[in-house]
């Protein structure tokens, strides 16, 4: 093979790496870019308080729950096909969601949204995974996608505040129409088909319990942000999702074509992307709850000014997860990296313990932004990295929606607990008060935030000893079938 011909297939695998970029940001700034609209929807088409969260939940009940059946199909459909009918799918349900004049179709949009973004996820990744092949190249791709995949949360609230404030908050949804068509652009060219001839297999009996199990699970959460713990939906919902994938655990020990193969999620390193993944996921959405509520009703700010005060954390990220860890991931491997990025992530938390009523964003929300950003960098990049090496490409689509399915129940666990944390302490601060002042208020709503940052760094404390017993030293060796496609 000519030099040309070397440099034209490298081009081409970062001309595969912007389109897949643009696929990941879509989808994960699409969990949060909804939420700063909602105040002006709920004008819009006349629905209740307490049904605004259900724009939100739709997509995050559909996502998470059809993850692993998303993630096969990517791998018996190849990754073309999946990339393409997750795009036109994402897209449409969209215009349908940003057209809506009513409360129901705005939701059914959401879920339809959430149904084809469980397909394009582990697609984009997987797609990801069996295009870089030599380690130094894979490293500096995962640290890029780790960076978008990290900061797509921030990255939406920015956006839904800017649209909402400059444009419509029904430009929240009809932005992804240019995502799509962009990607749509690349995918088609770019991404080899992979259809695999066996493709009619599929582990039915799995896909339900797995999807039924999940399902149960994430609602169980987002009832538990709505109503209570104590609310007997909420625990019946989550027992019920634990004994739907307890089950399905001892079906795909039996099934001859297993939706999870096992091997994936039992090996070591892997096993510990996946605990970094998770935790990683129940601090930064924790994070950007607080913080955005903070900044809007302690210091004032609107909802442009309050996605922009994120842009720190967006850039300390993009920084740590490209320059750290594209050079050292090729040559340490993940523990020492992911490890440092959960110590820095608890001390960012700590920071945001010493929040008050007279803040000033330089001193005092400014230092905990770029230390936690740092910290999510060195975790994303080689947790996602290491969580795909040495898998099989036929196995690349379970492998990516495993990742992803860590990232949203982490990101759903994290903002019911710690938002139950939340409100339980500042209600009992309010009990204890003399008086029930706008200050006395503030000062238990401030304290209630302050233990929930306490949890959040407590668990990143716990992620760090856990990924330091868990990852190995070392560059993770890639499997002989990773490159194919």
């Amino acid at each position: 093979m000519g030099s040309g011909e070397v440099e034209g297939l490298t081009s081409r695998r970062w001309l595969i790496l912007v389109v897949l970029g643009v696929t990941q940001l879509m989808v994960a700034l699409d969990a949060t870019v909804i939420n700063i609209a909602l105040p002006r929807a709920q004008l819009a088409l006349h629905f209740s308080a307490a049904d605004r969260q259900w724009p939100i939940t739709a997509y995050a009940l559909a996502f998470g729950s059809l993850l692993l059946l998303g993630g096969r199909l990517g791998d018996l459909w190849g990754r073309r096909t999946a990339l393409v009918v997750g795009l036109v799918g994402f897209a449409g349900a969209s215009a349908v969601g940003g057209a809506a004049t009513s409360f129901a179709v705005l939701v059914g949009a959401r879920a339809v949204q959430g149904a084809f973004g469980a397909i394009l996820a582990p697609a984009a990744l997987a797609a990801l995974t069996t295009t870089f092949t030599d380690q130094r190249e894979r490293a500096r791709a995962f640290s890029i996608y780790g960076a978008l995949a990290g900061s797509g949360a921030a990255v939406g609230l920015i956006l839904g505040g800017a649209l909402t404030q400059w444009a419509s908050w029904r430009w929240c949804l009809f932005i992804n129409l240019v995502f799509a068509a962009v990607a749509i652009a690349g995918v088609i060219p770019l991404i080899e088909s992979n259809r695999r001839e066996h493709h009619a297999h599929l582990d039915v009996v799995g896909t339900v319990l797995a999807s039924g199990g999940l399902f149960a699970i994430v609602y169980g959460l987002a009832n538990a942000v709505t109503s209570s713990w104590g609310d007997s939906l909420t625990w019946a919902s989550l027992v019920a999702g634990l004994v739907l994938l307890v089950a399905f655990v001892g079906w795909q020990r039996r099934s001859r074509y297993p939706l999870l193969p096992l091997r994936i999620v039992l090996e070591r390193t892997r096993g510990g992307s996946f605990v970094a993944l998770f935790i990683t996921a129940i601090g930064i959405f924790g994070v950007s709850l607080f913080l955005a509520y903070y900044l809007q009703n302690s210091l004032g700010y609107s909802p442009l000014r309050t996605g922009i005060a994120f842009l720190p954390m967006v850039a300390a990220l993009a920084v740590s997860a490209t320059l750290a860890s594209a050079r050292l991931l090729a040559i340490s491997g993940p523990r020492p990296l992911v490890p440092a990025g959960m110590l820095l992530s608890a001390l960012g938390m700590i920071l945001f313990t010493r929040l008050s009523v007279q803040a000033n964003y330089f001193e005092n929300v400014l230092p905990g932004l770029v230390v936690l950003g740092l910290g999510l960098g060195l975790i994303f990049a080689p947790a996602t990295a290491s969580a795909t090496a040495a898998v099989v490409a036929a196995d690349a689509g379970a492998a990516s929606a495993t990742v992803n399915s860590a990232q949203q129940i982490g990101g759903s666990v994290g903002v019911a607990l710690l938002n139950t944390i939340a409100v339980s302490v500042t209600s009992r601060a309010m009990s204890h008060a003399t008086g029930s002042s706008a200050a006395t208020l503030a000062a238990a709503t401030l304290h209630g935030y302050a233990v929930a940052f306490w949890w959040a760094a407590g668990f990143f404390l716990v992620g760090g000893l856990a990924t330091l017993i868990l990852l190995e030293s070392g560059a993770v060796e890639l499997a002989d079938g990773v490159g194919a496609s």
